[in-house]
C-alpha cells in the first residue's frame, strides 16, 4: 500500500480560569476587547460579533470582577480599553505565540515521523 500524503496541524485553545473553573480570559473575551478597541463602542462590537449587548457586557463584567481590575471605561456614547486591558491582550497574544511555537516544534520533532 502506497503511503498517503498527510497534512496535519496541531490546534489548541488557551484560556485563564479562576480557582472555581470560571473563565477569566480567553480568545472570546480577547475578540470582544479587540472589537471594542477598534470600534470604540461595546454596542458596535456586539453587533459585529453577532452577540447581544448584554452578552458582551456580562462577559466583560464577569472578567473584571474575577480579575479585580477594570477593562472598559465608558467615554460619552462609546467605550475604550483601560491600559490594563491593553496589556492583558498583549500578554495573551504573547502566551498564544509561545504555546503555538512550542507546539509546532514538538509536533515536527515527535509526531511527524510517526504519521508519515
Amino acid at each position: 500500500m502506497k503511503p498517503q500524503e498527510l497534512d496535519f496541524s496541531v490546534r489548541s485553545k488557551i484560556w485563564i480560569e479562576d480557582s472555581k473553573g470560571k473563565v477569566i480570559f480567553g480568545l472570546g473575551r480577547y475578540r470582544i476587547l479587540e472589537a471594542i478597541r477598534r470600534l470604540g463602542s461595546m454596542n458596535a462590537a456586539a453587533k459585529e460579533l453577532r452577540m447581544s449587548y448584554r452578552a458582551v457586557w456580562m462577559r466583560i463584567r464577569s472578567s473584571e470582577k474575577r480579575i479585580g481590575k477594570i477593562l472598559i471605561v465608558r467615554e460619552g456614547k462609546g467605550s475604550r480599553l483601560t491600559p490594563f486591558a491593553e496589556n492583558l491582550m498583549k500578554q495573551y497574544r504573547r502566551l498564544q505565540s509561545v504555546v503555538q511555537a512550542e507546539t509546532d516544534e514538538v509536533y515536527e520533532s515527535l509526531i511527524t515521523d510517526h504519521l508519515s
